[in-house]
């Protein structure tokens, strides 16, 4: 801790600082239709056909596997750049689609699909996520570094009570996360070398990233993410973000 000399700190925001998965489970639950429509409306299927726990992370996984698949390849260079928003709507086509195969009738309302979409935006945040950050930013500039794109990243700070000095988005860069040049992104808006700041994540992969181009590390145990792999050496392991600030001598 003694050589660690931080003047700004940047942190990821989807599973770090949001409840990824629990947002997008609720989105799609909502694909499955109602099973206590409006007198007007057409009968809906008996509320035995709703998605169950295991459907319902079986979707789950296939919009994450999209999602991670398709930013690799815009990363690898293997296909050209789409902002998140049209690579959500890719996920939540797929998604519906799944849910209309396990679920009669389910996912097949344009408007649902629409809203399983936009689900990224609506994510709630960790428990110690608010007062997590107010506490840091008495004592450092906070940035945001997200793959979500500008307008996503606008509307999830919102949702999710997010309080920046600055929030950027990888579509800046036209590339995601681990790409150097989104890292890059921090460094150049902090006017500072990377080695004076501290980069905050859930998940080993982008730490691994950001060290790469110079800034020092630290991880946060959330539920969800990416632990580290014993080969892994990052500066600080926090269990929350309280024990962050702790560690980093925010009183």
């Amino acid at each position: 801790m003694a050589e660690l000399t931080i003047d700004a700190v940047v942190f990821d925001v989807l599973g770090t600082l949001v409840d990824e998965p629990a947002g997008l489970r609720t989105a799609i639950r909502a694909l499955t239709p109602s099973a206590s429509p409006s007198p007007s409306a057409s009968p809906s299927p008996p509320a035995s056909l709703s998605l169950d726990d295991s459907g319902t992370e079986r979707l789950l996984l296939l919009w994450q596997r999209h999602i991670e698949r398709e930013q690799g390849r815009i990363v690898d260079g293997d296909r050209p750049y789409l902002p998140s928003d049209a690579l959500d709507r890719e996920a939540a086509e797929i998604v519906a689609r799944a849910a209309g195969a396990e679920v009669p009738a389910a996912g097949t309302d344009p408007d649902a699909v629409e809203s399983l979409a936009r689900a990224a935006r609506r994510l709630p945040p960790w428990p110690d996520t608010v007062a997590g950050l107010a506490r840091l930013a008495e004592r450092f500039p906070l940035i945001g570094l997200s793959n979500a794109s500008r307008t996503a990243l606008l509307e999830l700070n919102a949702h999710a009570g997010l309080r920046w000095h600055q929030a950027l988005s990888a579509e800046d860069a036209r590339t995601y996360k681990p790409d150097p040049e989104v890292y890059r992104l921090a460094v150049t808006v902090a006017g500072l070398p990377p080695e004076r700041l501290l980069m905050v994540a859930a998940h080993a992969w982008d730490l691994r990233g950001a060290q790469a181009l110079g800034l020092r590390t630290a991880y946060v145990a959330r539920p969800v993410g990416d632990p580290p792999a014993s080969s892994d050496r990052f500066d600080l392991y926090a269990e929350d973000l309280a024990d962050l600030a702790d560690q980093l001598g925010v009183s």
